[in-house]
């Protein structure tokens, strides 16, 4: 079958269910997206990370039909976003990062209303609502008014009416913003049930444990470009050593200590007047060097490295708005 039929039918191409070639999106002359390529697999969480006005959101948005490329290909699902928008939408779902729910209306009216903008029967639409709020557990909020609930209840909410149309895929952008850690939790073992179902998920976070937790894979992106991609492990072990100290002392004994720990690390950064992180594949021969040349340390503090010493190194540290 050639690209184009599979295309027109929704055929998926292979296991790809999402596919981005030389993908861009400017406005008014500024380039968001500047070229990026991607795959994502059927049944797969697959992450977009980055510092604000790196791209992600306007991928999210291309992604799913919000904005249309101004070059380059993409296709969801299948099919190609240029010539397929009104299908495309029927075959995704969307958790936007603002809360766009009805809050005068019933948490289940917001979902039996939604429901008809896929022409979906009525029974099939009220069964779907009634799973779904037990699945996100607000079956017992389900009269109640939007306005009534709390923050993290509007966030299930807004999840729940994104799968009401059993999509093939689900766009969530910040899934889990403002959510305490208990309804975190509840929210991560619900997304990892879905990609068990077969759902194909496209996440944008800026919770690095969400991320290393749910993704399979996931791309750094930075000025509208792609950085890095991979598994959250094997970004981990290609961009940072495995293990990390963070040395706190004053601020001249700090400058005592830079080129002593510079001389025995992979890698160092300073994070403040008063502290210094130092990656390594030995974190007890560091300390023992460090100790040993009588420098004055406060404080140790040690771990493991993740994907957020990742993200640093590759975006760098500096507050972007």
């Amino acid at each position: 079958m050639n690209t184009e039929t599979e295309r027109t039918t929704g055929t998926l191409s292979g296991e790809h269910t999402l596919v981005a070639r030389g993908l861009k999106k400017s406005y008014a002359g500024f380039e968001a997206v500047r070229g990026v390529d991607f795959r994502v697999s059927g049944g797969e969480c697959f992450g977009f990370l980055g510092p604000n006005g790196a791209g992600k959101t306007t991928t999210m948005k291309m992604i799913y039909g919000a904005v249309i490329p101004t070059g380059g290909e993409l296709t969801v699902a299948g099919l190609d976003v240029y010539h397929h928008e009104r299908e495309i939408k029927r075959r995704i779902g969307v958790v936007p990062q603002e809360n766009n729910l009805d809050d005068e209306l019933k948490v289940e009216e917001n979902l039996l209303i939604y429901g008809r903008y896929y022409d979906l029967p009525r029974k099939l639409v009220l069964r779907r609502a009634e799973e779904l709020l037990d699945f996100m557990q607000l079956s017992e909020k389900a009269e109640a008014t939007v306005e009534q609930l709390s923050g993290g209840m509007k966030r299930r909410l807004l999840i729940a009416r994104a799968l009401l149309n059993d999509p093939e895929i689900v766009v969530l952008d910040e899934p889990t913003t403002g959510l305490d850690p208990q309804a975190r939790l509840l929210v991560w073992d619900r997304l990892r049930e879905l990609t068990a179902e077969g759902k194909t998920l496209i996440l944008t976070t800026h919770y690095m444990e969400e991320a290393a937790r749910l993704c399979d894979r996931l791309v750094i992106m930075e000025g509208g470009l792609i950085i890095a991609e991979g598994t959250p492990g094997a970004l981990v072990e290609e961009h940072v050593s495995p293990q990390v100290l963070e040395f706190r002392t004053d601020h001249r004994s700090l400058e005592e200590l830079v080129p002593i720990i510079e001389a025995a690390s992979d890698a160092v950064e300073r994070t403040g007047d008063e502290s210094i992180l130092a990656y390594t594949e030995d974190a007890d021969a560091l300390l023992e060097r460090v100790r040993g040349s009588g420098a004055k340390i406060e404080n140790t503090v040690y771990r493991q490295a993740g994907l957020e010493d990742v993200f640093l190194r590759l975006t760098g540290r500096r507050l972007v708005e």
